[in-house]
């Protein structure tokens, strides 16, 4: 885990990603199991084995950014995962992690207006695990947490789409990661 988090703070550093409050770091090391009150990490399909682990750092910048680093490891081989923030912490059942968090709100939920449903406003992190399970994403947005936090990471079963009327889908929740961002 240590070599692990190495790798997270220099990807960050890679990023030009400097930190504007220290305390405003959002991170979460965790292993996918089934739910529970205490589970950091929620499996609810066999496509994210229960045992496979994840990280996910969330670092607001000086400049009024936010860059998220999403790193996953004992995934389904050679596999595309969707991947985005998500408002509400991940619960029993997929969808009460809510809809995804974007900057500006949608008015009409779920979104799928690809002017609301598109990776500046909301933050993706589409994935494909290499040979061995293992795959890491990071999304640079414009934009930071400030009243309103988002609570989770949420990884569907395939990439994301952007045409208007199914922008922002991926498919079924496959698994969730609390994060207080």
């Amino acid at each position: 885990m240590k070599t692990l988090a190495v790798a997270v703070a220099a990807a960050l550093l890679f990023t030009g990603t400097a930190h504007a409050d220290p305390a405003a770091v959002a991170y979460t090391f965790a292993t996918f199991e089934s739910y529970s009150d205490k589970a950091k990490a929620v499996t609810y399909d066999a496509k994210v084995p229960g045992g496979a682990k994840v990280t996910v750092v969330g670092v607001p910048s000086v400049g009024g950014r936010t860059t998220v680093l999403l790193v996953l490891k004992g995934l389904l081989p050679n596999r595309a995962y969707g991947a985005h923030v998500h408002v509400k912490r991940c619960g029993a059942a997929p969808a009460d992690s809510g809809p995804h968090f974007q900057n500006v709100g949608d008015p009409v939920q779920p979104s799928v207006d690809p002017a609301f449903a598109n990776p500046r406003n909301e933050i993706w992190l589409d994935v494909r695990t290499d040979a061995n399970g293992f795959a890491y994403a990071d999304s640079t947005v414009d934009w930071q947490f400030t009243d309103r936090h988002a609570q989770s990471v949420v990884l569907h079963n395939e990439h994301t789409h952007t045409k208007p009327g199914e922008a922002g889908t991926a498919g079924p929740r496959l698994a969730c990661v609390n994060v207080a961002f």
